[in-house]
């Protein structure tokens, strides 16, 4: 298939980040996987901070009509941030952020060591959102762990983002895409529920609004 030139910028940089436990990696296969069915050239490049305690994981996707680039975002240069956790988008932000940045952010935070300890005290959700605000050109905010967990698995979260993405008309990418990509990752007893989590992340961002906070 012939890669559409319809990409808001070639090569197109988006972070998926998170920590430990929550998908993040999963979520990045799955969205590569859609978009080269797309025609496009996508490169994938990973960082992990103590992932099996709960640390820091970040996935760079470049994705491209006109061929591969480097796994590493630039500073400064990332397009879209797909949040797992609310002050990993934070985190992000600060270091790839710009003020045309879009970012989808999943609200239900994560507690580390530190702040489990008494050490730090995690940010309020008001201020973690205003933050967010002030270094996107646009915000979404969905509570897609509560509705994960009423699937039966909070791991679900990861693929509603990824539904969530599909809904904000930011990448070429659809349910259908979604459904031949999981059914080539996947066992088949998982992929109707993996559709299913698709869709109600779709769903959650239509109903937060396609315009952004």
């Amino acid at each position: 298939m012939t890669a559409a030139a319809n990409l808001l910028s070639d090569p197109f940089n988006l972070v998926i980040t998170g920590v430990g436990g929550q998908g993040n990696v999963l979520a990045s296969r799955v969205l590569g996987s859609m978009l080269t069915q797309k025609g496009y050239s996508v490169t994938i490049g990973e960082t992990f901070g103590a992932s099996q305690r709960g640390g820091s994981v970040m996935s760079h996707l470049r994705i491209s009509s006109k061929g591969t680039w480097s796994p590493q975002i630039p500073k400064g240069r990332a397009h879209v941030v797909v949040s797992l956790e609310p002050t990993e988008a934070l985190r992000v932000l600060y270091e790839y952020g710009n003020p045309d940045v879009y970012v989808l952010c999943n609200t239900r935070p994560v507690h580390s060591i530190a702040v489990i300890s008494g050490q730090f005290k995690y940010p309020e959700q008001d201020e973690l959102r205003q933050w967010i605000r002030d270094l996107s050109a646009k915000a979404w905010f969905l509570e897609a762990t509560g509705a994960a967990m009423a699937m039966g698995n909070a791991i679900f979260a990861n693929i509603m983002m990824i539904g969530a993405l599909s809904a904000a008309d930011i990448l070429p990418v659809d349910k259908d895409t979604f459904k031949d990509a999981v059914s080539n990752m996947m066992a088949a007893d998982k992929v109707s529920v993996n559709c299913d989590a698709f869709a109600r992340g779709a769903d959650m961002l239509l109903a937060e609004g396609i315009s952004g906070a």
